[in-house]
């Protein structure tokens, strides 16, 4: 199938809320908790209605129970290909055509390269890297003959900056960057926009698993000599509102002329590399 065919309308949906959101459905990965379950809370105030996944079936279903009859919960491990496949379909025929699609869902293994293992490195790339090419590709597929959508990939800045004990992170979320960067020319013809949401370091439950004691986010902060990693400008550790906020902004309207881009949101970590 060749998802680049067709030219066509972009699809605005009416409704109340964010320009273009309201009445929408969606689908969102990693939606059970941190900067995945604050995209869905995000969709939800601007009027989508959101087709949730999560492997976490506990707390996916507590994220469904704050928004009754707007978020569908669909317990999925984006690890299995087959499994996305699957959901989306089901999401297609229980929910409705998908107009927006949100991959959060990664896992992180800190270890320095050389104590990387086989399976650190195939775990990592099949949730972070193979889980967002499938959900792109069968949410684009269906997108082409409607001939329009918005698709947004949570990256991270470790894309730009190399990080000690992340090489394996870094790599997997530098490659479904650049996917989504191409899939953003192949379908910008059928009026898909496709762009990238890069955050720095956010309070998540990832996060914490990172910091040896409680002054983990002073550390942060001020940046790390001995790891060559400078601290944030802004002072402060991103909440993972703020990068729902950018993923919302991307799907709406007001970006309707925005596609291929990966838009930073970690305080001016990076120093914008």
């Amino acid at each position: 199938m060749n998802c680049s065919s067709g030219r066509g309308v972009p699809v605005t949906a009416s409704g109340n809320g964010e320009a273009g959101v309201g009445g929408r459905v969606a689908l969102v990965t990693g939606a059970a908790r941190g900067i995945g379950e604050a995209v869905v809370d995000a969709l939800v105030g601007a009027g989508a209605t959101v087709a949730a996944l999560d492997v976490d079936a506990g707390a996916l279903s507590l994220v469904a129970a704050r928004h009754p009859e707007r978020v569908v919960p669909l317990v999925v491990d984006v690890g299995d290909p087959g499994a996305v496949v699957r959901a989306v379909a089901e999401v297609e025929e229980r929910v409705g055509p998908i107009g927006i699609g949100v991959s959060v869902a990664g896992v992180l293994r800190h270890r320095s390269v050389c104590d990387t293992t086989d399976e650190d490195w195939a775990a990592t790339f099949a949730v972070n890297a193979t889980g967002a090419f499938t959900v792109l590709r069968e949410v684009s597929r269906r997108m082409v003959p409607r001939g329009g959508g918005a698709l947004v990939t949570v990256g991270s800045n470790s894309v730009g900056v190399p990080r000690v004990g992340m090489a394996a992170y870094a790599a997997s979320k530098a490659a479904i960057t650049m996917l989504t960067r191409c899939l953003g020319l192949e379908l910008a013809g059928s009026g898909i926009r496709c762009n990238v949401v890069s955050p720095g370091s956010t309070d998540t439950r990832m996060q914490r698993l990172l910091w040896t004691d409680e002054e983990g986010s002073r550390g942060v902060l001020a940046g790390d000599p001995g790891q060559f990693r400078v601290g944030i400008p802004l002072g402060r550790i991103a909440d993972p509102a703020d990068i729902a906020e950018a993923v919302l902004f991307l799907v709406s309207d007001r970006a309707r002329h925005i596609t291929m881009q990966n838009l930073y949101v970690d305080g001016g970590a990076t120093l914008v590399a």
